[in-house]
């Protein structure tokens, strides 16, 4: 790969420039939104001082640029400000909610895109077949009904009918936590992932899988696919080896947009199964008007989807050693 230092330096300088756009409107969607955030946490009886002197403490009497460079000045020292409902820092507001939509979102997507890559794979190698109908079908299926009907019908099938399941949350209400693994390393925990994780990778299956699939046919009409066979290669070393590998380029792509999709389905998921992560939070503070804690977590989500566009561009060329990065 040429130039591939010139190209990720690029790639950095518009990264930091699309989170300073992302910053800037969650700074000013926010504040045009209607509301008082002082009516959440403040008695409507209360006279007007009261509500200046709540204004004046978390800064909200100050001139709207003002505000915004403190704001500016803030993110980039680390510091997301205090919650306006909790009066606790909004780092330590999100970071349980944010363990735990990682680990729904990374499992989930990380499922999907292992059934979708093989699934894609199997359904090009064995195409014009029933098998290939049928998968399809059944991804197109789960593809176009919404997540939230997925969600309950599972969980009145698998939950409330057999009980293979529970029926919500992440754990046994009550139980207290000494650490990070006793509180996610554990059989119970697994056991109330699992359904929401197979529900979101059965929503998202179809991308992964129609994409690996429409790669497959075309690079199964390779010639270098009829040189393998020509040299008596086995059907499932040439699978494999050599059609999968060049296949997935276009998938390495689509991982950073279903990542970008899944926030908005992590949404309706975690409201579903009563899952304590960012998407439940999101709703919240913005009922709230809970503005530090809502900026703090859509920044984070756009973080995660520019740093995963950004290693899926650098992915790409090492995949594909005919990508060359040349100088504009």
């Amino acid at each position: 790969m040429k130039g591939i230092k010139g190209f990720i330096i690029k790639r950095l300088i518009q990264s930091v420039i699309t989170l300073y756009i992302l910053l800037t409107v969650l700074f000013f969607m926010f504040r045009v939104l209607p509301g008082d955030p002082t009516t959440m946490f403040v008695d409507a009886a209360l006279p007007q001082e009261a509500r200046d002197a709540v204004l004046k403490q978390f800064g909200l009497d100050k001139p709207l640029l003002e505000q915004y460079w403190i704001y500016i000045s803030n993110f980039v020292q680390g510091e997301f400000g205090i919650s306006f409902t909790s009066r606790e820092p909004v780092v330590d507001v999100i970071s349980d909610y944010l363990a735990a939509t990682i680990l729904l979102m990374g499992f989930t997507i990380g499922f999907a895109l292992i059934i979708g890559i093989i699934g894609g794979a199997l359904t090009a190698w064995f195409r014009g077949t029933k098998f290939e109908a049928a998968v399809v079908s059944i991804a197109l299926f789960f593809r176009s009904a919404p997540i939230f009907w997925i969600g309950m019908v599972a969980l009145a099938f698998f939950s409330y009918n057999l009980s293979w399941f529970p029926t919500g949350g992440m754990h046994v209400p009550g139980q207290q936590f000494d650490n990070f693994f006793d509180k996610y390393m554990t059989l119970e925990f697994l056991h109330h992932l699992t359904l929401p994780v197979l529900v979101g990778a059965a929503y998202y299956v179809a991308s992964p899988l129609l994409i690996m699939r429409n790669s497959m046919i075309s690079i199964m009409e390779e010639d270098f696919i009829e040189m393998s066979r020509a040299k008596g290669l086995k059907e499932r070393y040439i699978l494999f080896k050599h059609a999968v590998r060049n296949a997935l380029l276009p998938v390495v792509t689509e991982v950073a947009l279903l990542v970008g999709f899944a926030i908005g389905g992590q949404v309706l998921l975690e409201v579903v199964f009563n899952w304590p992560g960012i998407g439940r939070l999101i709703v919240d503070s913005i009922q709230r008007n809970d503005y530090p804690v809502a900026q703090a977590t859509f920044f984070l989500m756009g973080v995660i989807v520019v740093f995963l566009n950004l290693l899926s561009d650098i992915l790409y060329g090492y995949l594909d050693p005919r990508v060359t990065y040349k100088k504009s």
